[in-house]
Order: structure tokens, then sequence, then C-alpha cells
């Protein structure tokens, strides 16, 4: 049985994720104690302790963090328990985590150790009834699915990718979100890993095809790096991430919020 906590905590992430108003999501990619940060999930550089940017993007006002184990799924590695206890004593907003969750017991250790959700993406693609083992015992506003996803040479569908993108799979995206969905799943993050770091603008495509598939929550990933890409971004989005342009002090949070009010999105007080 689930302790109170978890319980507790369920609770409150079911009130959090019906909250639709625009969520801004400090997205920090993990190695060992260390965000890191590429292009395309690739060529990965440090920059700091993760813990001491989550705390400053939690001063300045963000809704959510995500931490993102990135070696984890590929080297069997623990999660990154040290850090996140850390941060929970310190950092009071929600924080998603993922990385190596394979199993439901992987999963009660991130929730033991302060995680507000998890997220899953490789073990899900490989073994998607483990999605149905998560929901079952966390609910689903604690499951998010994580999607890397490349469009095909063709420009006609898109993949889906694995391992911190690494990876093509045999699955097509409108299929995968649809089945995830089916089993459970109470949000998708989606990944344009082309987009990824460049600061060149999100994947606006991508945004209007995930949103005419699912009616779930979904924050889009991947690509902002000016106040003037908030422009394009629908109304349906629940929210984006930010990594980069945070990461190397282009862009406040306070000014992204400012610029989500002027476009009519609720968005939440600092």
């Amino acid at each position: 049985p689930l302790s109170f906590m978890l319980i507790l905590q369920k609770l409150l992430w079911e009130i959090y994720w019906y909250n639709f108003t625009m969520r801004i999501v400090s997205r920090l990619d993990i190695k060992n104690d260390y965000l890191i940060k590429g292009l395309a999930l690739e060529g990965l550089r440090k920059l700091g302790n993760a813990k001491d940017f989550a705390k400053k993007y939690y001063q300045f006002g963000i809704d959510e963090i995500i931490y993102i184990d990135t070696v984890a799924s590929l080297y069997s590695r623990e999660g990154i328990f040290k850090i996140l206890m850390e941060t929970v004593q310190e950092v009071f907003v929600p924080i998603t985590v993922g990385g190596g969750i394979r199993t439901v017991n992987d999963a009660y250790k991130y929730f033991d150790h302060g995680a507000d959700k998890i997220f899953i993406n490789t073990a899900a693609v490989e073994n998607p009834e483990i999605i149905d083992k998560l929901v079952n015992k966390f609910g689903s506003a604690n499951i998010t699915l994580s999607v890397e996803t490349i469009k095909d040479q063709e420009g006609e569908t898109w993949g889906v990718y694995t391992s911190n993108g690494r990876d093509k799979s045999n699955k097509e995206l409108s299929e995968w979100i649809l089945e995830a969905t089916e089993r459970g799943v109470g949000e998708i993050f989606i990944t344009s890993v082309n987009f990824d770091g460049f600061q060149q603008g999100f994947d606006y495509e991508l945004m209007s095809h995930i949103l005419s598939i699912s009616n779930l929550p979904v924050v889009l990933s991947g690509g902002f790096g000016q106040i003037k890409h908030l422009e394009n971004l629908s109304q349906k989005l629940s929210g984006i991430a930010v990594g980069s342009s945070l990461h190397y002090g282009k862009i406040e949070i306070l000014e992204i919020k400012d610029k989500l009010k002027s476009m009519n999105f609720e968005v939440r007080n600092e």
C-alpha cells in the first residue's frame, strides 16, 4: 500500500495537473551531479552544480523543475537520489524526475527521495506494459510520458527515439501517443531532438501535430531562445520547457511570464 505522504503527493499533483495555466518548466539535464547541455541532445557541456541552478530558478519564479538523468538508461546507473534529496530541501515547486526507470520499484525510489512526479521513455517504448503498472500504482497524474522525436527525411511522419535521442525505435509518434494515452499516462513531455539547444524557436509544426492527436496536458521542449518565440504558441499547451536560454542567462523567467500574460495566457504568480 502507498504511504500517507505518497497518497497526499498524488492528490496534490491531481489538483496541480487540472490547473490549466501555462507552466514554465526548467529543464535540467543531469550527468552525475552536474547540469549539462548540448545541441540536439549531443555534445554535452558541463555547466555547474544542478542543484544550484534549480535553487536559482525557484527563487526567480519557475513553476516546475524537471531533472533528466541523461545517462541512466544508457549505462543502467542508479538515479540521481542525492541531488534530488538536497534539492527538495530548498526548492518548493513540483519536481519531475526520470531516467533509468524500468520497474515499479525504480519509480518508488524516486518518489521516496522527493520526486513529485516521474517520467518514462526508453523503458515504456521497449515494454509498454510498464505504463499500466506505474499508473495502477501511482495514478495517471504522477506519470508523464517523455517522447523524443525527429521528423523523418521524407517529412511525413515523426519517429520515436530513446536513450536521450540516440536510438530510433520502430514506433511512429501518433500511434505511440495514442497507445500511451490509452494506457493511462497523465501528461506528454515532447522534445524535438533536432531543435534542442539551438535556441532558434520551437518546433511549431510538431506542437500543432501533437495537440491535434492528444487531449492530455502537453509540455513542449526544444528550441526556445528569444521572447518572440512565444508568439506562435498555442493556447492549448500546458507548458513549455526551457533549458539553454535560462542556463546561459539569455532570458529571465519574469520576462517569459510577462510576455505570456500580454498574450492572454494565464500564468502562475511569481
